[in-house]
């Protein structure tokens, strides 16, 4: 069940989202109102204090949360106005870089109203056909979050999906998890919720929350990766690029030691940063910082990763449940692998 409440962090979001009035010409329907009354999730769920993150620099501690706070007012928002053309229309009155965020937010919603309403359960792919579409990579992973919520099996959402993308639903499901269950996870308490190859894309999506535990601390998300099995290790440190790259949080130097903590993994570190920067350069959102993470962790910048991306898409078996996304994983880590022998990472 989703948690509900109305409480507020006492630190306040610095970007344009949905937690302030709105005018009374644009409020939210009835039914919006009563589906953001039960589905409602408050935005204290996004603090370092509600979530017990490793504490850190308070600008590095405001950003981590800002992208909480952002989710949660493009989850909001699509609650509220479901169809793709005005959801869309919200989500544009918020600053670009943090828009991505607010796409993922909006993907969960609709995903759960979809589970919730199987006569007109198609809430989710007309997004992705219309306005989500330029920001698909964090759509996909929104719908994950909405599994993780409702434990509801990956595979009736993954088939209705691109056969490669849909795979970024469960790095969704493994970012939940790792978000709002961490101490379980790393304490090896939990189980997998996933098992066979879904439990390596669980484990990027995981790498990729443990980066805002460590409270975007390279030498202490390092650590957290060292206490889990050696067969993980690849695919944490995907998922930490991944978030190094997208949502930020780190320095330049910090950055650089990112890459030498990551030891024998800096190619999966590299393929986490390369998925980033394609997902912001197609959305059209790049941000400084992305393209900083990307130079140092992958020697290449933004169009340069991006091109290699896409071009490692050519020719994948476009079948399910084929393996195209490990296939897309792995073509793009042999190409850092090489590079780490002679330039580059």
């Amino acid at each position: 069940m989703v948690p509900t409440g109305t409480a507020r962090p006492r630190s306040r979001p610095l970007v344009v989202a949905a937690h302030g009035a709105t005018p009374a010409a644009s409020r939210p329907a009835l039914l919006g109102q009563l589906r953001r009354r039960i589905f409602g999730i408050s935005s204290a769920e996004a603090s370092f204090a509600r979530r017990g993150f490793r504490p850190t620099s308070p600008a590095t501690q405001q950003r981590l949360e800002q992208v909480g706070y952002v989710f949660l007012a493009g989850y909001h928002a699509a609650l509220e106005e479901p169809a793709p053309t005005r959801l869309a229309m919200r989500l544009a009155s918020i600053e670009a870089e943090w828009q991505g965020f607010a796409f993922e937010g909006a993907a969960m919603a609709l995903t759960l109203m979809d589970a919730f309403t199987p006569w007109g359960a198609d809430r989710l792919q007309r997004f992705l056909a219309g306005p989500g579409h330029a920001h698909r990579y964090m759509v996909h992973v929104g719908a994950g979050w909405a599994l993780a919520r409702l434990r509801r099996p990956v595979a009736p959402t993954l088939q209705r999906l691109n056969p490669v993308l849909a795979w970024l639903v469960v790095d969704g499901y493994g970012f939940h998890e790792g978000y709002f269950g961490w101490q379980r996870y790393l304490g090896g308490q939990a189980r997998l919720p996933l098992g066979g190859y879904a439990a390596h894309v669980f484990d990027q999506g995981l790498g990729r929350s443990l980066w805002f535990v460590a409270g975007a601390d390279g030498a202490v998300v390092a650590e957290m990766v060292q206490s889990l099995p050696a067969p993980r290790r690849a695919d944490l440190w995907s998922g930490i690029g991944l978030a190094c790259t997208y949502a930020g949080g780190a320095d330049p130097a910090s950055m650089a030691a990112l890459r030498v903590l990551a030891g024998p993994y800096v190619a999966p570190l590299a393929q986490g940063a390369a998925f980033a920067a394609t997902a912001r350069l197609h959305a059209g959102n790049t941000a400084k910082h992305t393209d900083l993470a990307c130079r140092v962790l992958t020697g290449l910048n933004v169009v340069e990763a991006t091109r290699l991306t896409e071009a490692s898409l050519l020719g994948l078996p476009n079948d399910w449940p084929g393996h195209g996304y490990e296939t897309w994983r792995q073509r793009i880590q042999a190409y850092f692998g090489q590079a780490r022998g002679g330039h580059g990472v």
